[in-house]
C-alpha cells in the first residue's frame, strides 16, 4: 500500500510540536527533557473541555496540530484513533469506586473510560461526521492503526487522520503495565501527493525475524522502548531526515510492518 503523509502532529514531553521536534528527530539539535505540555483545546465547549481527561486532550491536541499542517479542515476527514490501553486514570477511578460500599460510579467517568472516547470528543469538537476506528492491539497499537488507516485510504480514496497516544497508569497499575510518559501522533495520511506532502510511505507485512528499527538517540530509544505510541518514532525521525529509508516496527506474533519511506 503506498499513502502520502501530509501532516503531521506530535506531543510529548521535550517534543512540544512537530516544526519544534524536526530538529530533533533529525539529529541536529539535542534532544532536552521537559514536561509534557498539551495545548489549550480552544475547538471545545468550555463544559467539554472541564471534564475531558488528560489522555483525550492529548489525542486531539495532536490530531489538530497534524491537520492545520497539512491545510485540512476535521469535518471531512475520516479518523482512526489508537491506543494501547487508553485511559488509565479513569479506569483506576472507577475500581476505586467500585470497592466502597455504595459502588456509585459517576456517569461522567463512565462515558470517558470508553476506548472510543477520544472519537467522540473528536466529533464534538470538530463537528466531524466521517467514520471513526478505535484500535487497541496492546504493544503493536500504532502498527495496527497505520495498517488500518492505510487500507481505509487505499480502499476508499480518501484522506484519514491517523492518532495513536498513550498515557502512565496510576499505581498500582502502573505495577504492572508501566507506561513510560504521555506520547502523542498524529499523521494525515492521503491517497494523492500534495504540495504538503512530506514522505511516501509504502507498506507490507514482513517477518518478525526482521530486525526491528530502533531510534538513533538514547532517550527517544527509551520513548520507543517504554511507550507503544512512541514506536512511531523510527519512521517519523526517517520523515524528519528527508531521506529514503526501511523502517520495520514490530507487530503482533510473528509479523512485522515494513514501510518504506520516500521523500516528497
Amino acid at each position: 500500500m503506498r499513502v502520502y503523509v501530509n501532516g503531521i502532529g506530535l506531543i510529548a514531553p521535550g517534543l512540544n510540536g512537530w516544526a519544534a521536534s524536526v530538529p530533533i528527530l533529525a539529529g541536529s539539535a539535542d534532544y532536552i527533557a521537559g514536561p509534557l505540555t498539551i495545548p489549550v483545546l480552544e475547538i471545545l465547549p468550555p463544559a467539554e473541555r472541564r471534564r475531558t481527561p488528560t489522555v483525550v486532550k492529548l489525542a486531539i491536541a495532536a490530531g489538530c496540530e497534524a491537520l492545520a499542517n497539512a491545510g485540512q479542515a476535521a469535518a471531512k476527514i475520516a479518523t482512526v484513533f489508537t491506543s494501547s490501553g487508553g485511559d488509565g486514570d479513569v479506569i483506576h477511578q472507577i475500581c476505586e469506586t467500585l470497592t466502597e460500599p455504595e459502588r456509585e460510579v459517576s456517569p461522567t467517568r463512565f462515558h470517558n473510560s470508553v476506548h472510543n472516547a477520544p472519537a467522540g470528543y473528536w466529533g464534538i469538537a470538530t463537528g466531524a461526521h466521517e467514520p471513526s476506528t478505535s484500535l487497541c492491539a496492546y504493544d503493536a497499537s500504532f502498527a495496527a492503526g497505520l495498517i488500518e488507516a492505510a487500507t481505509q485510504v487505499s480502499i476508499d480514496g480518501h484522506s484519514v487522520l491517523l492518532v495513536a497516544y498513550d498515557a502512565p497508569y496510576p499505581e498500582p497499575i502502573n505495577g504492572v503495565r508501566h507506561i513510560g510518559a504521555g506520547f502523542g501522533i498524529a499523521m494525515l495520511l492521503s491517497p494523492i501527493q500534495s504540495e504538503r506532502s512530506l514522505s511516501a510511505l509504502d507498506i507490507s507485512l514482513g517477518s518478525s525475524a526482521a530486525q526491528i528499527t530502533k531510534s538513533t538517540q538514547p532517550e527517544l530509544e527509551n520513548f520507543r522502548n517504554s511507550v507503544p505510541a512512541a514506536r512511531a518514532l523510527p519512521l517519523i525521525a526517517s520523515i524528519a531526515k528527508r531521506e529514503f529509508a526501511t523502517v520495520i516496527t514490530a507487530y503482533l506474533g510473528d509479523n512485522s510492518l515494513r514501510t518504506w519511506v520516500t521523500p516528497c
